[in-house]
């Protein structure tokens, strides 16, 4: 798994990397926690989720937020982390023009950053949301909201309550032409303590179905 330093809106940008060996296998970027609260690439959650990505034949990367690891810059509240994520996928696609679709995956304040990065990126087709925070950040953005995806979360989250995620699926179910599948794990909290591995067969299990061609509007995506 490649070390990788890229070019970023703030500086260089840390991250690991794995190919697939297919030239035109989709992309997988996952996005982690938050930086001022111990987020890295490097949370198991997201290094997991990098694995079940790579298994798959993804080419996959994970990066460190501005400001972490070897990754220059400051904590920018959302904005320059967005700005991050987007370079990342760039970086990504210039070493791989033949690919044309990509996942984001994210956790907790990177779920956030992930679904602002699919309303702007029309080839990201797929996206898993791991205990998004609406009761902290403003996902009003999400005016339709344009690919289908998984949002997973546990009913013992006091980061982020169960209620206040609901009332984000909710929204999302009104929307015609996606299909959003949740899933509220018993007993776990925002941090999956003793369900981690539980909580990546769920996002496995997820992606496999997707893959197979199930819960998703059958109708093709406009690429750019």
């Amino acid at each position: 798994m490649p070390e990788v330093i890229f070019a970023g809106p703030a500086g260089r940008i840390e991250g690991r990397y794995q190919p697939s060996k297919e030239k035109n296998a989709p992309i997988a970027i996952i996005l982690h926690p938050h930086p001022q609260f111990g987020g890295t690439m490097n949370n198991k959650i997201v290094y997991d989720l990098f694995y079940m990505f790579q298994k798959r034949d993804f080419t996959t990367l994970r990066f460190n937020f501005r400001g972490i690891g070897r990754s220059q810059g400051e904590f920018d509240h959302g904005t320059g982390e967005l700005s991050d994520a987007a370079a990342a996928l760039d970086w990504v696609q210039s070493l791989h023009p033949d690919s044309k679709t990509c996942w984001v995956a994210g956790y907790s304040f990177g779920a956030w950053i992930g679904m602002q990065l699919l309303m702007r990126r029309p080839e990201i087709e797929g996206f898993i949301s791991i205990a998004p925070q609406p009761n902290i950040y403003d996902f009003s953005f999400l005016a339709p909201c344009p690919s289908s995806g998984l949002i997973i979360h546990g009913d013992a989250d006091k980061v982020a309550p169960p209620k206040d995620v609901q009332g984000l699926v909710d929204k999302l179910h009104t929307q015609k032409g996606i299909t959003i599948t949740q899933k509220t794990m018993p007993g776990a909290n925002h941090f999956f303590s003793n369900d981690a591995d539980l909580l990546i067969e769920e996002c496995a299990d997820y992606l496999d179905r997707r893959l197979a061609g199930e819960l998703a509007d059958p109708r093709p995506k406009r690429l750019r």
